[in-house]
């Protein structure tokens, strides 16, 4: 409960303040780096970071752990105790600041090779103004999007080496230490050194940009990826590409015609020319290395450029600089393995002149027992998942396939996957679903599909694959209209959170399908005379000489009552749930039950009972926790996603089932606290005020 109202109350600061965009990041592990800064220039002392340690963690735990041969030797150093005139950034960023160590983060580092050749991105990641001499304290700071948020990650420049070197990234004269102090603050954000080890650099793409990423697989490309590859460019998305190895020696091997394996490419332009008045597709790529450059056709002084009118040749400007060079889209696609495009966010583009793209962006869990449903495969609990709503009006302009539709980008990200290592834990199997929103439900995003829409209609698309990466995303070309984003594990009862991403090249509407909290309780209005006299009868044995029953009275009779029934199991009823059910039903403040309340209570268990049993699916006597919301609602309570998973967690065992007992419980509970906001929302505003006597007397009762 406590970390559920933590989660909602950072939701709800984000939301208020814009906690966490681009303009204003979260101090990770709530350290703002300008106060420490100041605190150890007045002090005189240089920054030791407690939450990252220059110790056996922080390098890590397998390989990289404290009893690894691996990291025998190894000392924590400044870098002012390595060079006698260390620098943070000298004339700009550039690639020869990156160069690997003994860490198997090639993916991290071609990711920042490419930060360095746009420098407003890259001035976004490293803060500029800082120094080993202005204001220098022995702290830095960078700032990384991790999840659905930018962070503000300070880290002391304590950095590991063997022998006097930097035993990870450095630069290759040894003199700025700009892309090793971003390693280390990668590495921290992740929980330590190893936990970097193996990647794809679309993972530092989106890190450091907040981009939704795509990956084609060149072999098979699809129809009209040119045009893609162009409209991409317009709306300011990132392109790298590569030549895949086939095994180590291949690594920056280059080939007869002067492209390196293994490498990472970037792709600047995308043109057609008239060649002897024939159209051909061409695209503008850039080697970081800068000096190895492809000989191929349309090369710099290649032949082909005879061909092409001079002024076309003057707009093209096909004599790029060093490490820039044109290629047909036909050798593109030859020559190449893979196509990488990272599209970034409204808020990261700082351009006038690019397109925009629309942008939503979710949080959400997959909780067992309530919100991890897995895949379609599974019917019984498929749609107890989290569902999104996205309304889709206007066509694209200049489709790229020339079809009219609605290009949607769609990525599912599950959270601190580097993290889980530590722990052995593997990656989730994730993947999505999209169902078109049914006529009765259109407008609205306050309802939750059931078993009676999703299992009764097909996908109208779904992702390519489920599979144990990080993020899974897909483009998708539907026509207008309103669908359901339904994202989930491969199998039930994984746990999991996940931040789901939607682009969108038109505006679009797109926000969670939660049902608003609401309740209808009916309470029938009662007199004696309406109490069968039998009834009567059987209270006075019941209730004894006071007439009344208490919640010891109510703990026998409960328990005598279903414990004759084979239909429903039980492993008895708790004094708890008695006094929650005597505070609910107690008019007269007696802390006992009259005839009246006794009887309101009987009709009460009678109602719960056959709602208990029709969800009862398997005639097993309990119910699936999955089965919560649809009973809840049925008993006239609407809740929502996140109570949903607080009531599971509540009353649910370990196996994920509800017996009577406790979903007797959870009803009198709910009803109870719906009619206690009531009560103190006099304005029916939806809010209430408590001051902490008040608090304190509801969350204990």
């Amino acid at each position: 409960m406590a970390s559920m109202a933590a989660e909602l109350a950072r939701r709800k600061a984000r939301a208020d303040d814009g906690a966490g965009s681009q303009a204003n990041a979260v101090p990770f592990k709530q350290q703002d780096f300008e106060r420490l800064r100041a605190e150890c220039l007045q002090s005189g002392s240089l920054f030791c970071d407690p939450t990252f340690p220059a110790g056996w963690d922080s390098l890590g735990y397998n390989q990289l752990g404290r009893y690894s041969s691996k990291t025998i030797g190894v000392e924590w150093k400044r870098p002012t105790e390595l060079n006698s005139d260390p620098q943070f950034i000298t004339d700009g960023a550039t690639r020869t600041d990156i160069c690997q160590g003994a860490l198997g983060d090639c993916w991290l580092l071609a990711a920042i090779s490419s930060l360095t050749l746009d420098p407003d991105l890259l001035s976004r990641v490293v803060p500029p103004g800082q120094s080993f001499s202005s204001q220098y304290a022995g702290v830095f700071h960078f700032q990384l999007w991790q999840y659905g948020e930018w962070v503000d990650v300070v880290v002391d420049d304590r950095l590991p080496t063997r022998d006097g070197k930097l035993l990870f990234v450095h630069s290759a004269e040894g003199g700025e230490f700009w892309s090793a102090l971003l390693e280390k603050a990668y590495a921290k954000v992740t929980s330590s050194y190893e936990a970097l080890t193996g990647g794809s650099s679309i993972e530092g793409f989106e890190d450091f940009t907040g981009g939704i990423s795509e990956s084609y697989d060149l072999k098979e490309a699809p129809p009209f990826l040119f045009n893609i590859i162009r409209k991409a460019l317009k709306l300011g998305s990132l392109l790298g590409c590569s030549i895949d190895i086939s095994s180590s020696y291949d690594t920056e091997a280059i080939t007869s015609q002067r492209l390196v394996k293994g490498h990472a490419y970037s792709i600047t332009a995308a043109q057609q020319v008239h060649h002897f008045g024939s159209p051909v597709q061409l695209l503008r790529i850039r080697n970081p290395w800068g000096q190895v450059e492809w000989t191929g056709a349309w090369s710099d002084d290649s032949k082909e450029w005879g061909g092409v009118q001079p002024e076309e040749k003057k707009k093209l400007d096909h004599s790029a600089d060093d490490g820039e060079f044109w290629i047909s889209y036909n050798d593109f696609l030859r020559q190449f393995s893979r196509l990488d495009i990272c599209n970034l966010t409204p808020d990261t583009l700082s351009s006038d002149e690019v397109g925009r793209w629309n942008y939503g962006e979710f949080e959400g869990v997959w909780r067992v027992g309530s919100t991890a449903g897995g895949c379609r495969n599974y019917p019984a609990t498929f749609c107890s998942n989290p569902q999104f709503f996205i309304r889709l009006e206007d066509v694209d302009d200049d489709p790229h396939d020339g079809e009219d539709g609605c290009t949607v980008l769609i990525g599912l990200m599950q959270k601190d996957a580097r993290k889980e290592r530590r722990f052995g834990r593997d990656l989730n199997t994730i993947g999505f679903a999209i169902y078109e929103v049914p006529d009765e439900y259109k407008g609205r995003s306050n309802a939750h599909l059931g078993p009676d829409v999703l299992l009764r209609r097909t996908a109208v698309a779904r992702s390519r694959n489920f599979i144990n990466l990080r993020e899974v995303c897909d483009r998708f070309k539907l026509p207008p209209g309103e669908y359901a984003i339904i994202p989930s594990t491969f199998e039930p009862h994984r746990k999991g959170s996940f931040i789901l991403r939607v682009f969108t090249e038109k505006q679009a509407h797109t926000r969670p399908m939660e049902e608003d909290v609401n309740a209808d309780i009916q309470e029938p209005d009662v007199g004696e005379h309406d109490v069968d006299p039998h009834f009567k009868r059987l209270f006075v044995q019941i209730s004894g000489n006071d007439s009344e029953v208490s919640e010891y009275e109510l703990q026998k009779v409960l328990d005598r009552v279903v414990a004759q029934r084979s239909d429903v199991k039980t492993d008895g009823f708790s004094l708890q749930t008695c006094r929650s059910i005597i505070n609910l039903l107690d008019m007269d403040g007696s802390s006992k039950l009259g005839l009246l309340e006794f009887h309101s209570l009987w009709m009460k268990i009678q109602k719960y009972l056959g709602i208990f049993k029709s969800h009862d699916s398997d005639g097993s006597g309990t119910m699936s926790s999955h089965e919560m919301r649809a009973a809840l609602a049925e008993a006239g309570f609407q809740v929502n996603s996140a109570v949903i998973q607080e009531v599971v967690g509540r009353f649910a065992d370990s196996s994920c089932a509800v017996d009577f007992d406790s979903f007797l419980g959870c009803l009198v509970r709910v009803e109870m606290l719906f009619k206690m906001f009531r009560t103190l929302d006099k304005k029916n505003q939806g809010t209430i005020t408590l001051d902490l006597q008040q608090w304190l007397c509801l969350a204990i009762n």
